[in-house]
């Protein structure tokens, strides 16, 4: 059992960190839909993914993480249809962009980066699980999940069913589901779309069955931690869960939910409200180290409203840091100030608290700058502020052997 404690999303309260697997670490974190560039919204996730997995590495777990590419749904058919190209080459481009943004941001590669599409045969042995125990139906070549049939639905996103209308029809693009409440597993074909077989007729999987059949794939069928924004609490990461332990999964222990990145004025960033900053665009302005710096400083269950002055105050903090590590980078060897290692990693334990992590490592630098206008070796303060940059993902050593934000080869 490791020290670190985190919010659960599931129970609405901290928790100590158990692994299921003395050492290990199984994550699952939502990756983008592949129909666009990331925008910086989306980046947030992406880095607190990263956040995440160095946290659990500086406390000895070896982490095996999963991030889904979603290749398939409305948008993606759409966005091909329009530009008309098959499915793989309208996202193939969108995907190589996002891991270029990954090495730009100086996150490490996940273990596996599963296509939607590549995942079919495993959902659709989901979908019939389902349908065997009772948890879903068929109806015109569409199957849904009931869920009148799952008591617990709600547990995570705290819904309550009694709220949504009951037991009516809906419009007949819903492919003529029961229930109003009720949500696709699997969607009959439609003229122009791709679609797979299955015991059905042909049709596509609805959004979160593939998420379920991935994460189970790659992580099993208990994992220790599932991740993303607070804006897929619901019905996303509640849909998942709930058919996921209805066929039998016991599935993530730990839910985890970083909050969003607004707009000027609190506005959701979205690309369909068109107020978005893709990462391409944010680095034409912003040197990379400097975009995660201001991404990344506050507490990732804190909402950042994004602007110039969060911009102006990233970069004046990390240009402080930077000007320390390359001014001591040649002093004399001396020993680690005591308690600095231990204070941050105090923070980072109590629910990845970046932002009281960042103060122990910017007093350190003060200190640190102190003794070297005195000419006071400080080769220890050097040392740990490195190492605690590093859990951070911004030790400036290393953002200094790459070039233009790029990681070398």
């Amino acid at each position: 059992m490791t020290e670190l404690t985190l919010f659960n999303t599931l129970g609405r309260k901290l928790e100590p960190f158990q692994p299921l697997v003395p050492g290990e670490a199984r994550v699952y974190i939502c990756g983008p839909t592949v129909y666009n560039e990331v925008h910086i919204g989306n980046l947030r996730t992406f880095l607190f993914g990263d956040l995440l997995r160095r946290s659990l590495q500086h406390l000895g777990l070896r982490v095996i993480q999963v991030m889904n590419l979603t290749d398939v749904d409305d948008k993606t058919i759409q966005g091909a249809h329009k530009a008309g190209l098959s499915l793989p080459e309208y996202t193939g481009p969108f995907i190589k962009t996002f891991l270029r943004d990954l090495d730009t941001l100086h996150m490490e590669r996940v273990e596996h980066f599963p296509k939607a599409t590549e995942h079919i045969p495993e959902m659709i042995a989901i979908i019939e699980t389902l349908i065997a125990n009772g948890h879903a139906y068929e109806t015109d070549g569409s199957v849904f999940f009931k869920i009148a049939s799952d008591p617990t639905y709600g547990s995570l996103s705290g819904f309550d069913l009694d709220q949504a209308r009951q037991g009516e029809r809906v419009a007949s693009d819903e492919y003529g589901k029961e229930d109003v409440r009720d949500f696709g597993l699997w969607k009959a074909v439609k003229p122009g779309e791709p679609s797979w077989e299955s015991p059905w007729g042909p049709g596509r999987p609805g959004w979160h069955i593939e998420c379920s059949a991935m994460a189970v794939t790659y992580l099993g069928e208990a994992f220790d931690l599932h991740g993303g924004g607070l804006d897929l609490v619901f019905p996303h990461h509640e849909n998942e869960d709930a058919q996921s332990t209805a066929a039998g999964h016991p599935f993530a222990s730990t839910w985890l939910h970083h909050g969003l990145v607004t707009a000027k004025g609190g506005e959701k960033m979205s690309k369909s409200l068109g107020n978005s900053v893709t990462v391409a665009e944010a680095l034409q302005t912003i040197p990379p180290v400097v975009l995660r710096y201001a991404l990344g400083a506050a507490h990732y269950r804190s909402t950042i409203e994004w602007s110039d002055l969060v911009v102006a105050e990233a970069a004046a903090a990390y240009a402080r840091l930077e000007t320390f590590v390359r001014n001591a980078a040649g002093s004399p060897d001396a020993p680690e100030p005591e308690g600095v290692w231990e204070a941050f990693a105090a923070a980072m334990n109590d629910d990845l608290g970046v932002s009281r992590a960042l103060g122990v490592i910017h007093d350190a630098v003060r200190e640190g700058n102190t003794a070297l206008a005195a000419g006071t070796p400080v080769g220890g303060v050097f040392r740990v502020v490195r190492r605690m940059l590093g859990v951070l993902g911004l030790d400036p050593a290393d953002w200094a052997s790459t070039e233009g934000g790029a990681l070398t080869p």
